[in-house]
């Protein structure tokens, strides 16, 4: 057997049901019966294993932390998507109706992407517009704080959006923003640079793994709305850095095919087999 770690399920389980509301790194430090129980099972199912993969260092440094054998746990990132043909940047504003200063958002809007970061960092920024695609709990709320904060001609929910519009929308952008409290390696951001979107990003869990500063986007510290307004502020009004970090986004993910990722899962499962 050879596993994909992807997070932490004994967390994911406590957030789910709303008994936790922290982050990952702060679970690791939470006890109680049942949370031990729970850890007990998941490594005693890891150990099992003949190899784990996690998409991050972040995540491996955190099973590392549950006693899991360091040869046995290996970083396979997620992979960059196979681009399907996508009309210019130009087009796609057209079509979308998007002008001016544009930042784009996609994924689940639930408490993990601390979105309400991203409105208040908005808000302090003039003449930027946000334009969120996916759904979750947290919409509603979002969007009421939206109104709240003056920004109704500011801010589009496109609600849920196939994969192929995600990447239309991140083509059309100026840059991509991930107000994150905690991440593992979102496929947003290999997505967004893929199409030559730059992302502003908290420095968190895996992120700082693909986004490295001042390279291909720029990153900020979790839950620090004035640095996210100020890392938004400094994007726009450097024309030059604008265009260099998007020049730089594709090349970035450029190794991270889907061909090399498979095969180093079958070369795994391959050495799995023999022994």
């Amino acid at each position: 057997m050879i596993v994909k770690l992807v997070s932490d399920e004994v967390f994911e389980r406590a957030a789910r049901s709303g008994r936790y509301e922290g982050t990952l790194d702060q679970f690791q430090h939470v006890g109680g019966v049942r949370t031990r129980f729970l850890r007990t099972t998941r490594n005693a199912a890891l150990r099992s294993a003949r190899h784990v993969f996690s998409p991050s260092a972040y995540l491996r440094d955190v099973a590392l932390g549950w006693g899991l054998d360091p040869t046995q746990l290996s970083v396979l990132p997620n992979p960059a998507p196979e681009l399907p043909a996508i009309p210019s940047r130009d087009e796609l504003r057209h079509e979308l109706k998007l002008d001016g200063r544009v930042l784009a958002f996609a994924g689940r809007l639930g408490p993990q992407k601390a979105l309400g970061m991203a409105l208040e960092a908005v808000a302090a920024v003039p003449d930027v517009t946000l334009v969120i695609a996916g759904d979750g709990p947290d919409r509603a709320a979002l969007e009421r704080q939206a109104r709240e904060l003056g920004l109704e001609t500011r801010v589009r929910f496109l609600g849920s959006v196939s994969r192929e519009q995600v990447l239309r929308l991140f083509r059309a952008a100026d840059a991509s923003v991930l107000s994150s409290a905690w991440e593992n390696f979102p496929h947003t951001v290999v997505e967004a640079l893929a199409v030559g979107c730059p992302v502003i990003a908290t420095a968190v869990g895996g992120v700082p793994e693909v986004i490295r500063e001042g390279e291909n986007g720029l990153l900020v510290p979790a839950n620090d709305v004035p640095a996210l307004a100020a890392a938004i502020r400094r994007f726009f009004d450097d024309a030059a850095l604008r265009q260099r970090l998007a020049a730089a986004a594709p090349e970035s993910v450029a190794g991270y095919t889907e061909e090399a990722m498979f095969t180093r899962i079958e070369d795994e499962l391959a050495r799995a087999a023999r022994r």
